[in-house]
């Protein structure tokens, strides 16, 4: 069975480390000039799945494990680093995390980054979100010079599938932007080639690049996202950041609690998207032997199998079984 390995062990790493890299002097690397705001800002990022089994009826996984998320983990930083970007390859630490959803490579990474080109301001967590459809909610701080939020969450389960923000600028001019909402979409890590939700692992040599899944994208019916009839896919969580008007210097706990986590069963209050799913048959079976008297017509017989049953007002399943009249073979 799947499942988040150490995670109150990694968030209290999280935590340490959140009280030493902002301590980190400013160094005068490159870093975004355009942010002329006051010099640190509060913001509270909200996580709500929006993974529901109508809006995603394909594979949906209900046990071993059901659908739920990650922690999510994310950095305040600088231009000259990222987390993940789409078209590049993922690090060790990604790839870990995708797959695992172990994340000591990626802090390992991101403490590097702090202390050797000091583009990491402050690191932060939340807890697991238990179901597709819960939401998670955390505190952070940005500074001037270290404007940008980037953060990760893997889908659960997946091969290597995650959702996430890559360097979303919360600096505009000389002030902080107060509200921002994102819709956010799945990706492909590029280190695991498994099709499904419950894939068993399957190492993709050479690595690929970090894609967008899409309705269409991979185009393989077995895709656990392959939906031909629509032109985008739903999304699948949404991120809501709100700058909190009192700038408290914000640390987190050194030992996790329930607090940063909405209480399960609190589902997103908005109606719920009905992704329509036609129903998916096998190929037909070689025809079957000719019944009948010697001399006479006879018919003989071929099936099909239902892949995928359909949802949500999707196509119905076509006839499984189909006859043709035949004569009978090798008469006496």
């Amino acid at each position: 069975m799947e499942k988040i390995t150490s995670t109150n062990c990694w968030l209290h790493c999280v935590t340490l480390m959140l009280s030493v890299l902002p301590g980190v002097p400013a160094m005068p690397v490159d870093v975004d000039r355009v942010c002329m705001a006051p010099s640190t800002a509060k913001y509270r990022l909200t996580f709500a799945g929006k993974w529901s089994q109508t809006a995603f009826p394909k594979h949906y996984p209900l046990y071993r494990p059901p659908a739920q998320w990650s922690p999510i983990f994310g950095v305040t930083h600088s231009s000259d680093y990222h987390i993940w970007e789409r078209n590049e390859y993922a690090s060790n630490g990604v790839r870990e995390f995708s797959e695992r959803g172990e994340a000591w490579s990626l802090i390992k990474e991101v403490a590097a980054a702090g202390e050797q080109i000091q583009s990491v301001y402050g690191l932060f967590s939340t807890l697991p979100v238990v179901g597709g459809t819960n939401q998670a909610t955390t505190e952070f701080e940005v500074y001037a010079r270290h404007s940008l939020l980037s953060f990760i969450v893997r889908i659960v389960p997946s091969p290597d599938w995650f959702v996430g923000v890559d360097s979303l600028n919360l600096c505009e001019g000389d002030h902080w932007k107060e509200n921002i909402s994102l819709d956010l979409y799945p990706y492909d890590a590029g280190t695991d080639s498994g099709f499904t939700f419950s894939s068993p692992n399957f190492e993709t040599i050479p690595q690929d690049k970090i894609t967008q899944i899409t309705s269409s994208f991979p185009s393989h019916p077995a895709n656990s996202f392959y939906y031909p009839r629509l032109k985008h896919l739903p999304p699948i969580a949404r991120v809501l950041l709100t700058k909190i008007k009192n700038n408290q210097i914000f640390s987190l706990p050194i030992h996790p609690t329930q607090s940063n986590q909405i209480p399960v069963g609190n589902e997103i209050d908005e109606s719920l998207i009905n992704t329509p799913l036609d129903c998916e048959v096998s190929v037909w079976s070689p025809w079957g032997l000719c019944t009948g008297q010697c001399g006479e017509k006879g018919v003989k017989h071929r099936t099909r199998y239902i892949h995928m049953h359909p949802a949500n007002n999707g196509v119905v399943c076509p006839p499984l079984e189909e006859e043709k009249p035949c004569i009978p073979d090798n008469c006496v």
